[in-house]
């Protein structure tokens, strides 16, 4: 294996990594955005407030986005397998 593979093997890993990620992060952005825009409207600064619906907007993002995750992780991985003989 050339070093240039190695490369290329982690820049793809990092790259379905991040996109694996994406949608649980963004919904618990988005949700703890909103959140904290309510909390500075009406000046209520707890901490704690925001921890319960941005962990339900995540655990729904994650439960919907969850078929395109397996999709594009079997899909990774199928790639990563049939590519072995040729990396050797």
């Amino acid at each position: 294996m050339t070093p240039q593979a190695a490369v290329d093997l982690a820049r793809e890993a990092l790259v379905v990594a991040t996109l694996i990620a994406a949608p649980v992060l963004v919904a618990g952005m988005v949700v703890g955005l909103v959140i904290g825009l309510l909390q500075a409207l009406t000046q209520v600064q707890e901490q704690t407030v925001a921890f319960v619906p941005k962990l339900l907007a995540m655990v729904i993002a994650a439960g919907l986005s969850l078929p395109w995750i397996l999709t594009r992780l079997i899909e990774y991985v199928h790639a990563l397998i049939t590519n072995i003989p040729s990396s050797l």
